[in-house]
């Protein structure tokens, strides 16, 4: 017969009543409550969250001992608390949800809990003394959720949008070994699903690359704009509460702690008051995962059918296409990438929605911003990664099936234009599609050029480079 443990409780006291909390929880009432009051998603704050917000609590802590307004023996047990949670411990005890209201407020005063309780017993105490450490008086000193909740968010993203870039830039190193792979494959490039004029697949390929070398940069960059904190702001972005050296002392010491470039505002109530370095963040994401998206997309129209698609490259094979077609394969990896990016344009939404949403001195609605922006850079850089390697790697080119479709296509009229006008081309143009004979027959046929001629305007190779076609230039 199992023997249940009782559950010991200590009793924690706010305006509203007395509560029980367990014995041994690092957390206490404040964040025991909100855990009743936004049963939201199920899903706790990123690691990264909580990471930032202990970098910024040690930052805190050093700073107004350094000012003489925190004791050294509780500023030292607070730093040592911080680097407990900063090796990985004690997370589980951040248990508030991710989206909550009050502006993060349940979430900052769950980590001054954490901290303070855990200073607590590193001072020879027992959890929920706080006379020894309070999680308001000591733990949040000179802070406020209005600038500890936004400065964490930034941290957190910056190191997020770091992971993101390193994959990315995998992704377009093996798109540019895949153009230098397929530099001599020979296809029909399309305009609106319709035949064009040829194009190398490395061509395409290439272009690949260098849409996502765009992103890259515009997603650097964007990390300048969210580097700009307003923290030391307090409240309302005034510094009400704040010593004037701490206000002066604070970002450099963060900025020592994260080991990453942070700025404070200019204006700390702007800073305070708007969240669109988060709509800026989320826009250079979503602008990634729209050109991810349509890349997808050209390679499951590229890799259509075979037989009966376009079948001009294979993708690899990754796993059974159908529970009832034997031997059917999906393009499952290039699926999955449209997914997220359909996932990051809606959380794009939503974080615009809520940046503008801020009332008078504060937005209240950080943490969906910081809930979504998060599951977008996190899901676009799991899909950036299976997509490198699970699919990119290992793409093939069906070369003879490529130059069978060009050859067969009326698009080489285009070609001609220069050497037998517009009007005719179309007519040649309609008459191969009506009839099914070849362009260079039908020229042939009627005597517009001859032979030689056709062979060099009709270079498909010459076709996919600038100039026109069976021109010779001068180098």
């Amino acid at each position: 017969m199992e023997t249940k443990v009782k559950m010991e409780y200590r009793k924690e006291k706010d305006s509203m009543g007395v509560r029980d909390i367990p014995r041994e929880a690092y957390y206490g009432l404040q964040a025991l409550r909100a855990t009743e009051n936004f049963p939201i998603t199920g899903m706790k704050v990123h690691p990264e969250m909580i990471i930032s917000l202990a970098q910024i609590k040690k930052a805190a802590a050093i700073v107004n001992c350094n000012v003489g307004v925190l004791d050294q023996q509780k500023a030292e047990a607070i730093k040592n608390a911080c680097d407990e949670i900063l090796s990985g411990r004690h997370h589980e005890a951040f248990i508030v949800d991710a989206i909550q209201g009050g502006a993060g407020t349940s979430l900052n005063m769950n980590a001054n809990e954490v901290i303070a309780n855990r200073a607590i017993e590193l001072l020879g105490g027992e959890k929920g003394d706080y006379k020894l450490v309070h999680p308001n008086d000591d733990v949040n000193c000179a802070q406020s959720t209005n600038d500890v909740i936004p400065t964490a968010g930034k941290i957190a993203t910056l190191r997020l949008l770091k992971r993101l870039i390193l994959r990315l830039e995998r992704l377009y190193e093996v798109f540019l070994l895949k153009a230098e792979e397929f530099d001599d494959v020979i296809k029909m490039g399309r305009t609106q699903m319709q035949d064009a004029v040829p194009i190398r697949l490395g061509q395409e390929f290439h272009a690949y690359a260098a849409a996502v070398k765009k992103a890259v940069l515009r997603i650097d960059s964007i990390q300048d704009e969210v580097r700009i904190l307003n923290l030391g702001g307090t409240a309302i972005g005034t510094g009400m509460n704040a010593d004037k050296r701490y206000l002066k002392e604070i970002v450099p010491e963060l900025e020592r702690i994260v080991d990453e470039h942070l700025v404070q505002s200019q204006d700390l109530i702007e800073a305070t008051q708007n969240a669109d370095s988060f709509v800026s963040a989320s826009g250079a994401v979503k602008s990634c995962a729209v050109a991810l998206s349509k890349i997808a997309s050209d390679l499951r129209l590229m890799s259509s059918g075979p037989q009966c698609g376009f079948g001009e490259i294979n993708l690899p094979v990754r796993q059974s296409g159908s529970s009832i077609m034997p031997g059917k394969i999906n393009p499952v990896i290039p699926e999955v990438m449209n997914q997220v990016a359909f996932n990051v344009i809606g959380n794009d939404f939503t974080i615009t929605m809520a940046a503008e949403a801020g009332q008078l001195e504060l937005n209240a609605f950080v943490p969906v911003m910081l809930f979504n922006l998060f599951q977008s850079i996190d899901t676009l850089s799991g899909a950036v990664s299976t997509f490198t390697e699970n699919c990119i790697i290992g793409i093939t080119a069906n070369v003879e099936h490529c130059k069978e479709l060009v050859e067969h296509s009326v698009g080489v009229v285009t070609a001609i234009c220069p050497y037998v006008g517009y009007s005719v081309a179309d007519s040649l143009a309609k008459e191969a599609v009506r009839t099914g004979q070849p362009i260079r027959e039908l020229i042939l046929k009627n005597n517009l050029l001859n032979e030689e001629e056709l062979n060099m305007i009709l270079d498909i190779r010459q076709m996919t480079t600038p100039g026109i076609p069976g021109k010779v230039y001068e180098v």
